[in-house]
């Protein structure tokens, strides 16, 4: 089996977590929300509704779709199923959040993968933090890993280890203080991959060196405004090259892709998406493309 090292193959299976087993209930929202520093309480029916819509979207070309189990060790944000663990073409690398109130998602998910007989190629130990959204394939043989406040220095140094057989080139990125440590800034959060040659970007935050690679390595880039990056349209997940799903509320963006030849779903995300900061890229984890 060929695990992941791609953000725009096909994916073929991916790792979820229900809103209803993440968020409870209404009144388990309630008493959570400000603890997870969500920007507003969410809506549990309508983040069930919206994430049947999303789910709908990714059934098209989706062939498996596993659901993490509800779990009284882990919080509100176990719903962006992307971030405990990152994959490889030879299995999973467990992770240690920078978050402290998401480090207890790293046992629950190794659990389940051990129970499906995924294979775990290794596991942050010691002072490593890091977030999977943090970590991006930029394509089967090159990984480029944030450097900020989810990820540090010991956790490069050990994934730098861990996938030495693996990848061929390991790119440093260092990250901006932005807006400072109580949020969530990934990697992710400023470029999206959509094929090959083509990826989603909100320069103002990107590191020149960065930028200049990825035009240098023939990647055109989709500029997305400042208000719609505050609306999460520089998170976009590729459900294969040139296919992808975005938050609702990001016309320009999706304008964009449309002219670069891509195939555009939205979902609406004010629940499940903006309330939690975590787009359709934090919502899955892909385990298999290809």
């Amino acid at each position: 089996m060929h695990y992941c090292s791609s953000m725009y193959a096909p994916l073929k299976h991916v790792i979820v977590k229900h809103p209803k087993d993440a968020f409870r209930n209404q009144e388990h929202l309630r008493d959570e929300w400000k603890t997870f520093n969500y920007l507003s309480e969410p809506n549990f029916d309508g983040a069930l509704r919206e994430f049947a819509d999303f789910i709908a979207i990714l059934e098209k070309y989706v062939k498996k779709i596993d659901y993490l189990p509800e779990s009284e060790s882990v919080g509100l944000d176990s719903l962006y199923a992307h971030d405990p663990v990152k994959f490889t073409p030879k299995g999973a690398i467990i992770l240690k959040s920078g978050k402290t109130l998401r480090q207890p998602e790293a046992a629950v998910y190794k659990d389940f993968l051990l129970d499906k007989g995924i294979p775990i190629i290794g596991e942050l130990t010691g002072d490593a933090v890091s977030d999977g959204g943090d970590i991006v394939w930029l394509d089967d043989r090159t990984l480029a890993v944030g450097r900020g406040y989810r990820t540090n220095d010991e956790a490069i140094r050990q994934l730098k280890d861990m996938t030495a057989d693996i990848v061929d080139e390991f790119i440093v990125v260092q990250l901006p203080h932005d807006l400072g440590e109580a949020e969530c800034l990934h990697l992710m959060s400023f470029i999206s991959m959509v094929d090959k040659d083509l990826a989603v970007v909100h320069s103002r935050l990107m590191p020149v060196f960065f930028r200049q690679l990825l035009i240098e390595r023939g990647v055109q880039l989709i500029e997305v405004l400042k208000d719609e990056y505050d609306a999460l349209g520089c998170n976009v997940l590729a459900l294969a090259p040139r296919v992808c799903v975005i938050p609702q509320g990001n016309p320009i963006t999706k304008q964009q892709l449309l002219d670069a030849g891509a195939t555009v779903y939205e979902y609406k995300g004010n629940e499940i998406t903006v309330k939690g900061t975590g787009g359709p890229t934090c919502l899955t984890c892909p385990v298999v493309r290809g």
